[in-house]
């Protein structure tokens, strides 16, 4: 099977379909409300948010924490992946963004708050570790010294066992906000792989997985 293929459109339920739609609506109601905020054009495909949700542990009960989830679709693929005993936390800035998701996922923990403070908002919430943290945030917007603060804390949370997983869009490759954007993963990461292109989204992406923070 291949990347795109993991998540065919036409094989969805109904209720799936009626659920994308009520996500891009409440995405688009984000952008104009927020463009600044918003790195995206459209919501992640179900094949590239599946692509990112891969690091998430199957058993065993993981902590995964998701930052910038926006409308829930890496939150869905998230969430199948999960067994009963989970936790799954989602950060979100944007207060309306983080009231559809409590509707559409009610056995989210939705943390309003920014990602810049995330060691603060897990530990008010007793977390310490994660297994896994899945990001949708708009990298390419922050600056240097957001984006090192960021992965600081995330590479902190993740330890020596965890993981982390976020995304770019393909065509993008060669700008310079890229290319600091990379020297930021791999100057927090010892480990930093792409996986193979989702053509199937919108505009076509790829992820990024690192593991083993460097020593500060």
């Amino acid at each position: 099977m291949t990347t795109d293929d993991a998540y065919p459109a036409e094989r969805e339920p109904g209720a799936a379909r009626a659920g994308r739609r009520g996500a891009r609506r409440a995405f688009f109601a984000a952008m104009l409300r927020k463009p600044a905020q918003i790195g995206a054009v459209a919501p992640s495909s179900p094949s590239l948010a599946g692509v990112i949700a891969s690091v998430v542990p199957t058993a065993g009960g993981p902590v995964v924490v998701e930052l910038g989830p926006g409308t829930g679709a890496v939150t869905t693929a998230i969430d199948a992946r999960l067994d009963p005993g989970a936790r799954h936390l989602a950060v979100e800035l944007d207060p309306r963004m983080a009231g559809f998701l409590r509707q559409a996922h009610p056995g989210l923990e939705v943390v309003e708050g920014d990602a810049a403070k995330l060691q603060t908002l897990l530990a008010e919430r007793g977390v310490e570790h994660a297994d896994a943290v899945v990001s949708g945030l708009p990298w390419a917007l922050f600056d240097d010294t957001t984006q090192s603060s960021i992965l600081g804390q995330v590479a902190a949370v993740i330890g020596d066992s965890g993981a982390f997983t976020t995304f770019a869009y393909r065509h993008g490759m060669a700008l310079s906000a890229a290319r600091r954007f990379r020297h930021a993963l791999h100057t927090a990461f010892a480990e930093v792989t792409l996986t193979p292109t989702v053509w199937r989204n919108l505009p076509p992406a790829f992820g990024y997985v690192c593991r083993h923070p460097r020593t500060p």
